[in-house]
Order: C-alpha cells, then sequence, then structure tokens
C-alpha cells in the first residue's frame, strides 16, 4: 500500500469493514476489538489534481468574514468551502484559529492556499472599514429581524463586494455587526434544531450566493 492508494479491511472477529490508509492512528488490527483483518479490496485514491491557470471571476468580490469562530475544524471547513465558491477572501477575528493551527489545515485540506486570509483582533472596526470601502456586510444570523436569505435575494440588487459574517458556535455573531450590518440572513430551519452548524451555514448561503450571482 502507498501513498495514493488504500485498502478496505474487515475484520475476522467482528466483522468491522473499514479503509485503511497511509498514516492512519490505527492499523491492520481492528479499531473496535483489535481483531485480525483482512483486506478485501485496495483501490487507489483520487487526489484533487492541481488547478491550472484558474482566475477568478473578476466581476464578483466574495468574502467571508468568521467572528470568533472557536473551531478549528469549522474553520478549515468554511476555508475549503470558501474555495470552492469562489470566495477570494477569508478574515479571521477575534478567537478565530488561523491555518496557522495544524487542525485548521487538517481540514481545510490545501484551502488556506488558494483562499487568501488575514487576522484581525476586533471584528466590528473590521467591518466598518470594509463598509467604508465599498462592500455591502451580510450577517447570517437568526434574530427578530432577520429574513430569509432567499426572500431577501429576491428583494435585493446583488452587490458586486459583499462580505458574508458568520459567528461564533455559541454566542453567534457579535451584536455590534448586528447594528451595522446592511443585511440579516437566516436559513429557515425545518426541524427542532434552531441553526445549522456554522460550516454548515456557511456553505449552504455560499452556494445560494454564488448560484443568485
Amino acid at each position: 500500500m502507498n501513498k495514493t492508494s488504500c485498502e478496505i479491511r474487515v475484520c475476522q472477529n467482528c466483522g468491522l469493514r473499514y479503509p485503511l490508509v497511509k498514516d492512519q492512528k490505527f492499523g491492520e488490527r481492528c479499531p473496535v476489538c483489535l481483531g485480525q483483518t483482512v483486506a478485501v479490496l485496495e483501490q487507489t485514491l483520487d487526489r484533487e489534481p492541481p488547478t491550472e491557470n484558474q482566475t477568478l471571476d473578476s466581476k464578483i468580490n466574495l468574502r467571508v468574514l468568521l467572528d470568533n469562530v472557536r473551531s478549528a475544524w469549522n474553520v478549515g471547513s468554511i476555508l475549503r468551502s470558501a474555495d470552492g465558491f469562489e470566495f477570494r477572501h477569508a478574515y479571521l477575528c477575534g478567537i478565530t484559529p488561523t491555518p496557522e493551527n495544524l487542525d485548521v489545515r487538517k481540514t481545510a485540506l490545501g484551502a488556506e492556499d488558494s483562499v487568501s486570509w488575514s487576522a484581525h483582533k476586533n471584528a466590528v472596526e473590521l467591518v466598518r472599514q470594509l463598509k467604508t470601502g465599498g462592500f455591502e456586510i451580510w450577517a447570517l444570523e437568526k434574530t427578530a429581524n432577520s429574513a430569509p436569505i432567499l426572500l431577501t435575494l429576491q428583494k435585493s440588487k446583488m452587490p458586486n463586494q459583499l462580505a458574508l459574517v458568520v459567528g461564533n458556535e455559541v454566542t453567534g455573531v457579535d451584536p455590534g455587526i448586528l447594528e451595522i450590518a446592511d443585511r440579516v440572513v437566516h436559513l429557515p430551519m425545518r426541524g427542532q434544531k434552531r441553526s445549522f452548524n456554522v460550516a454548515i451555514a456557511f456553505a449552504v448561503a455560499a452556494q445560494i450566493l454564488r448560484v443568485q450571482y
């Protein structure tokens, strides 16, 4: 087995079926019961080929602002989605970990190299600067006055420069940002929970924005 392949193994004791790739924390012993396993399949992994001569849409400048997102895994996931939906820059504010954190890089899987990023201590001050620079600020948060994002898109002319703000996993977007944001939008929930995971919410909203553009 090499870096570009993986084995599918089955435990002879408990029946667990799992993939085994190089440098994985568990090996040929079953990760559940430590029983003997056998390889039933070997396959080549589809590595992402490097993109060549990729150019961004010059007419659209989408950016994301992470306001005190505490989880490195969420940050990495957001960076990966930002790359996929052609967001040009990520502002990492407050306690948000940067790609200098190993867990961010593990989850971003290289997206930290294709999406430029910068670290900022005060997200509210940054939002004021962005508005001065011509950016429209949309905060992704469910509040008493927020509107469903699709409804907002139907009623609003899409700006060429837009920064989408996502907030802390527990406390949400800073109230100071909500006060000065041009739009406060939310994703309607159909189940029992009141919100999505922040990385999932960003990905859904980013896809909706990209389709609209």
